[in-house]
């Protein structure tokens, strides 16, 4: 299943099942530095890596020019030509996946944090050691996403999560503790809709998380070792399962509904119809151009409940394993993770949320809301980056869809957990 929404982990779940059912993709690339054309290493399509480079990075073709100046500039400070190549994205990891184990792909693949595990599962990157004030110079989320059974796979830069905007027009509370104080707040000026949160007939998972969470659902339990554990499903569970009760109530409230999906969400908030909006840093633009005097917050829980935890997405730098140029890639991502100067040029290109301290306070007068979105993902957790991940999506997001059109909680979460469950093996 596809997570639907507009934010650089959208092909996260759909890249992985991809990957993981056939290491194979199709692609028309082009290359900064070397002509685009098959990889002799059977990815078709993929580029063909340029073997007098110091450094090849692949990445989809939002990313490239962000990155293709400042890694070129790197790259003449190091006497080194740095090859930046294109792949769309819905073919990048799998094309990766291919190139790398036939000894033709690329140093460095710039991927979104949940791709990590099924990268590791098909022995297509290494660990790094990234320099150990990395910890003080980056937002713990960041490090937290890249790590995966116990190792560092990558150099973080970006993050994003989940937050609610709030038109002040609307209501007067900017800040709601619970989501009960939402619903009365975002009813009390007579908005069309209370709150706009993403459902569509076909459910959203990675939306409805904070609600999830706050009610006691969980997706995986934990191993021994602190990982996640594929073989403990929550779904079905009895945390799942009140969490379905409070959708349930909401959907009958009219707070949910599956007329909302990403669609029509963003928009519903734009247009002034909708109090409270739950989204991510891509809602931004739209917002602003619309003129709307909005606030930002976190998102809130139930009352009496637990904290609402939405899913955070971390986007970063990873080494392959098959990399020509090793110690070269290593060097760069140390750049990444303790110098803000390739992550600050890239950022007018494609201004996503820094993980960099220092940066987030470099850039706060001028791109307030974007460093807010960054604050408040360290209270968010990593997207499971587990290859199981990618059998939670569909089942759940449409069990989520039926309890807020009415259907029976506990049956519903039970038979989506079944499903799950069989999905993983």
């Amino acid at each position: 299943m596809l997570i639907r929404r507009k934010s650089f982990l959208a092909l996260g779940a759909a890249g992985a099942s991809a990957a993981l059912l056939a290491a194979c993709g199709d692609s028309d690339s082009t290359s900064t530095t070397a002509g685009s054309g098959a990889s002799d290493g059977g990815a078709s399509g993929a580029p063909a890596v340029d073997p007098n480079a110091g450094l090849v990075i692949w990445c989809d073709d939002e990313k490239a020019p962000a990155i293709k100046g400042p890694a070129e500039k790197w790259g003449e400070a190091n006497g080194l030509t740095v090859a930046v190549q294109t792949v769309p994205g819905e073919d990048l990891q799998a094309n990766f996946i291919t190139a790398n184990q036939a000894g033709n792909g690329p140093d460095l693949i710039i991927a979104a944090h949940d791709w990590i595990g099924n990268l590791v599962q098909n022995s297509a990157i290494s660990p790094v050691q990234l320099p150990a004030d990395a910890s003080e110079k980056l937002a713990p989320i960041a490090l937290s996403a890249m790590t995966y059974d116990g190792q560092t796979y990558g150099a973080p830069y970006a993050v994003e999560t989940l937050v609610l905007f709030v038109n002040k027009a609307l209501t007067d509370v900017a800040e709601p503790a619970t989501i009960e104080e939402l619903i009365a707040a975002g009813g009390a000026k007579g908005a069309e809709h209370v709150l706009s949160l993403p459902v569509g007939e076909q459910g959203d998972a990675y939306h409805m998380e904070g609600i999830y969470t706050s009610a006691g659902g969980y997706l995986f339990g934990k191993n021994a070792e602190g990982g996640l554990n594929p073989q403990d499903v929550g779904v079905g569970k009895e945390g799942s399962i009140a969490a379905g009760e409070k959708m349930k109530e909401l959907g009958a409230q009219g707070i949910l509904s599956t007329s909302i999906s990403t669609d029509n969400s963003i928009s519903l908030f734009t247009d002034g119809k909708a109090a409270y909006l739950i989204s991510g840093p891509w809602a931004l633009a739209d917002i602003k151009k619309a003129g709307i005097d909005f606030a930002m917050s976190a998102i809130p829980g139930f009352e009496g409940m637990n904290p609402a935890v939405p899913f955070a997405g971390v986007n970063g730098f990873y080494v392959a394993s098959q990399s020509k140029n090793a110690v070269n890639a290593q060097t760069f991502v140390n750049e990444i993770a303790t110098s803000d100067t390739i992550v600050e040029e890239m950022f007018p290109e494609d201004q996503r949320p820094p993980v960099s301290l220092a940066l987030q306070q470099k850039l706060a007068p001028e791109y307030p809301e974007l460093v807010r979105v960054a604050e408040l993902a360290n209270a968010a957790e990593p997207m499971p980056s587990i290859p199981a991940m990618a059998a939670i999506w569909g089942p759940l997001g449409k069990a989520q869809a039926s309890i807020v059109g009415g259907a029976d909680p506990k049956s519903t979460m039970e038979s989506a957990g079944t499903e799950i469950s069989s999905q993983i093996k």
